[in-house]
């Protein structure tokens, strides 16, 4: 069996979080036009996009993606 290269998990797990971030905040301005990167990390300050299910969804991904980032290093971690 190959060894898991690690390096290469974690810079496509970054690329797919950093396509996210983008697909979040590209909908996000559809929505509030106005709309920062920030803003995104804050929905809650905008009811448009609180209430929004697209946005919600798209959200929930993310926060998917950076919970596998988060497992993956910490099992990366208990193997060293």
């Amino acid at each position: 069996m190959e060894r898991l290269n690690w390096k290469a998990v974690e810079m496509t797990l970054e690329e797919l979080v950093s396509m996210q971030k983008k697909t979040l905040l590209a909908l996000g301005r559809r929505i509030v036009p106005a709309l920062t990167p920030e803003d995104v990390l804050q929905p809650n300050d905008y009811p448009e996009l609180e209430s929004h299910p697209e946005f919600r969804y798209e959200e929930g991904i993310l926060a998917g993606l950076q919970s596998a980032q988060v497992a993956l290093r910490a099992t990366q971690n208990l193997g060293e």
